[in-house]
């Protein structure tokens, strides 16, 4: 058994209530969830005073209280876990701006493979904003920029996810990118 059916199975197993199978788990795929909260952290500001160990801590607390999933595979619990980092960062995000009251937004830069190009930063909470507004218009395409952006995942690993083809994703990313580059430049 390789390891992602090794990771598939020790979801199932904790899945089903074996609260053990997190344990083993959480080794195996903590490099990954590393590497994914490093990737949010990097589109933040320089100065952000959350560090990728407690994003991961953060979201490992969420992933415990979780309740009758029905993990699907390693893909499935990476797109969960990535959307548990971007609300923790948005919840983080939101408590410094009442602590400021309303200013220092954190800003996120976005990449070329995202939405806009290298130099455009934007607002964390105006992104989530958007994508809250993008789920209402097409629940598909949020989730689809949730699982590229955010989860890093790729165009076959989104299909997979999603149970849609290859194509549909490209076609949905596109259109998705283009639905939010004119949402944030409002």
């Amino acid at each position: 058994m390789n390891e992602t059916q090794q990771i598939t199975q020790m979801l199932r197993d904790w899945g089903g209530g074996n609260r053990e199978a997190l344990e083993g788990l959480m080794p195996l795929v903590y490099d990954e969830l590393h590497r994914q909260a490093a990737n949010f952290l990097r589109r933040e500001r320089s100065d952000h005073t959350l560090q990728a160990t407690a994003l991961i801590n953060e979201t490992y607390l969420k992933l415990i209280d979780q309740r009758d999933v029905n993990w699907e595979s390693r893909t499935h619990f990476f797109a969960i876990a990535a959307s548990m980092m971007r609300r923790i960062l948005v919840d983080y995000a939101r408590t410094k701006n009442r602590e400021k009251r309303g200013g220092g937004a954190i800003k996120l830069t976005l990449n070329e493979d995202a939405l806009v190009s290298k130099e455009r930063s934007i607002d964390l909470m105006a992104l989530d904003q958007a994508l809250t507004r993008l789920e209402k218009h097409d629940e598909q395409q949020a989730r689809i920029v949730e699982l590229r952006y955010f989860s890093g995942l790729t165009l076959e690993e989104t299909a997979a996810a999603l149970k849609v083809s290859r194509t549909t994703v490209v076609n949905d990313w596109a259109m998705a990118k283009a639905w939010l580059h004119r949402e944030l430049t409002r």
